[in-house]
């Protein structure tokens, strides 16, 4: 597979710039007609979550929206001419987030992030006196603490006065847009993500909401992907003026962007994402979905369909515990040793839930495992078990995911691997395979997510060129 980079001086016009906005870090890219990623236009910016209180993982919005615009700053300088022929703007971002904003639209709390665990008391409170599973079904999500029903409630808990003066409530993406336009919208794709949208009717879930003492109008009106904003406001007008009268395309959730951009958008094509987290998911046409799996959610990409899938806390986060902790020494003699070593040689039984379990389980508070250590075991043995106890809870995943759901059989499924940890590790890759039971094929697109979004745009440009 061709890598999708070109150099600056083949380019083809138009073009689109994107922006990912990660949960460690955003990055700006220019991608041209073909969706491919012009070469030397890039900025990378990185950022910190902060976890100083027990249990929250969130950012200082306005300080992330800073780095964010910097980051399109240089990329910008960098396209140089080629600024005068960008047609759109596409953007994705994490997901889950959730900021409060008054009634001018200053903001009046941090951005929670989907790893805050402190509305767990919240959240087994809603499965206590909400029918969970019908919850599941209507909106995808599940009440833990990954989704905005706990957060709600345990801001209408624990801050009475900050919950009255809420105005709204957003996401990271709608708040750029609000700060960039002066009005927002929700795509039916962040929207998902919240676990308050009826993922059938396409409508904020209503008994939800009034379960939780909030109203749809504190939330942001739906539309589906190709609905653009045009027309910045100061200082961003005088600040971007090649992007100031071109259209701006809603926030997509980074996962849906990811599949579209790897090659993965339908069911026969299953997208593998390791980065520091993890995931694995199919798209979906809404005709076609099942009842949602046990466990797993079901998002949705726009209008015409639905990405269903599961999430790990665990990843490249448990490779970099163990080099740090296990102090392995050179990168690449570690990667030998690894590939060298038998497939559960070891005698060691992990589960790695360094930062608790998402899918398919969602115990939130528990906590990794090493059993079976003697005197003999070795610091790459106990790598080895890790990393083959990450790939069987993606196993876990693929078993509800495909079972006997999607109408496609296994031989007929690929799995299309991306993410920073399983291309730098082809030895995690081959365990990945190999407990899996099936080729895994690591995508040539380093940025798929950025890609996914630009090809959004493009079809949404085109899409708008014949109505």
């Amino acid at each position: 597979m061709a890598a999708s980079t070109l150099r600056q001086t083949q380019p083809e016009a138009p073009f689109v710039l994107t922006i990912d906005a990660g949960s460690s870090s955003a990055r700006v890219l220019l991608y041209d007609r073909s969706g491919r990623s012009v070469d030397g236009v890039g900025e990378r910016t990185f950022y910190d979550m902060q976890t100083s209180q027990p249990g929250a993982a969130e950012f200082e919005v306005d300080r992330l929206l800073a780095q964010i615009a910097r980051a399109v700053d240089v990329a910008l300088e960098q396209a140089g001419p080629l600024t005068t022929q960008i047609a759109a703007v596409a953007v994705d971002t994490f997901v889950t987030s959730l900021v409060a904003v008054d009634a001018d639209g200053q903001p009046l709390t941090p951005l929670m992030t989907y790893a805050d665990t402190r509305s767990g008391e919240d959240a087994l409170f809603l499965r206590s006196t909400l029918n969970e599973q019908a919850v599941h079904e209507r909106t995808g999500c599940l009440l833990r603490t990954s989704y905005w029903p706990a957060q709600l409630a345990w801001y209408r808990r624990t801050h009475p006065k900050l919950w009255q003066r809420a105005a709204r409530w957003l996401t990271l993406g709608e708040y750029l847009e609000l700060r960039l336009f002066g009005h927002c919208r929700a795509s039916y794709s962040a929207a998902s993500w919240r676990g308050l949208l009826d993922r059938h009717q396409l409508v904020w879930d209503e008994p939800l909401l009034s379960s939780l003492g909030a109203a749809p109008e504190q939330l942001s009106p739906l539309v589906d992907r190709d609905a653009a904003l045009c027309g910045l406001l100061p200082p961003y007008a005088d600040r971007w003026p090649p992007l100031c009268q071109i259209p701006w395309f809603p926030a997509l959730g980074d996962g849906a962007a990811a599949n579209v951009g790897s090659g993965c958008s339908g069911p026969s094509r299953i997208a593998l994402t390791l980065g520091t987290t993890g995931a694995l998911r199919k798209i979906l046409a809404a005709s076609q979905a099942p009842p949602v799996p046990p466990g797993l959610w079901s998002y949705r990409v726009d209008r015409s369909h639905h990405l269903v899938g599961g999430a790990t806390s665990e990843g490249g986060n448990v490779y970099a515990w163990a080099r740090r902790s296990l102090v392995l020494g050179d990168p690449a003699q570690t990667e030998a040793a690894l590939a060298a070593l038998p497939a559960d040689s070891h005698g060691l039984t992990v589960l790695p839930f360094f930062a608790g379990e998402r899918s398919p389980n969602w115990a939130g508070n528990v906590q990794a495992t090493l059993h079976g250590l003697t005197l003999a075991t070795t610091p790459l043995e106990i790598l080895r078990a890790a990393l083959e106890s990450v790939a069987y809870r993606f196993a876990l995943i693929e078993q509800r995911l495909c079972g006997d759901s999607g109408g496609d059989s296994g031989g007929d499924r690929h799995l299309i691997a991306s993410g920073g940890a399983l291309q730098q590790s082809p030895a995690w890759s081959q365990i990945f395979a190999d407990v899996l039971g099936r080729p895994v094929v690591l995508s040539a697109e380093a940025e798929a997510t950025s890609r996914g979004s630009a090809q959004n745009a493009q079809r949404a440009q085109g899409a708008r060129a014949h109505r």
